[in-house]
């Protein structure tokens, strides 16, 4: 099981995911001995601290500022953190420039007390940058499957 499926499992919640597309990277040498290749890209996990210590030099921006920006806008984040769908665009898997170019995610342990999901199990919190610059988030529960 890799870093990643342990982190959609809920068996990492604080870590934070970091998916990087190959557009977005500059130097992807420099992640192959630290993240897992995937099709189109990188991802990191990493413990929390850290994570958010290193999306900015990977990613190009704050973390917790990013975050903000993209809960202004809902959009479709693919559960396995390495794509999506734009909400002002078509589908991230046609390419073009509706691409995700990177993503940032955290989980969040389940807490009966607060209600909604948040009461049903662990939560993934994801925030995806597209290629045309809008910055979108998504949520769902672990192991709940997509609306789409």
């Amino acid at each position: 099981m890799t870093a990643r499926d342990e982190f959609l499992a809920g068996m990492r919640p604080g870590d934070v995911a970091i998916y990087l597309s190959d557009d977005h990277l500059r130097n992807a040498d420099a992640l192959a001995d630290h993240a897992e290749r995937v099709d189109g890209g990188y991802v990191l996990v990493l413990p929390g601290e850290r994570g958010r210590r290193v999306f900015p030099k990977v990613a190009g921006d704050a973390p917790m500022e990013f975050a903000q920006e993209a809960t202004k806008r809902e959009g479709a984040v693919d559960r396995d953190l390495v794509g999506g769908t734009c909400p002002d665009g078509e589908s991230a898997d046609s390419g073009g420039d509706h691409a995700v170019r990177f993503v940032l995610a955290f989980a969040q342990e389940q807490t009966e007390d607060v209600g909604g999901p948040y009461g049903e199990g662990d939560v993934v919190h994801a925030y995806a940058r597209c290629a045309c610059g809008t910055a979108c988030s998504d949520r769902w529960v672990v192991g709940e499957e997509s609306d789409e």
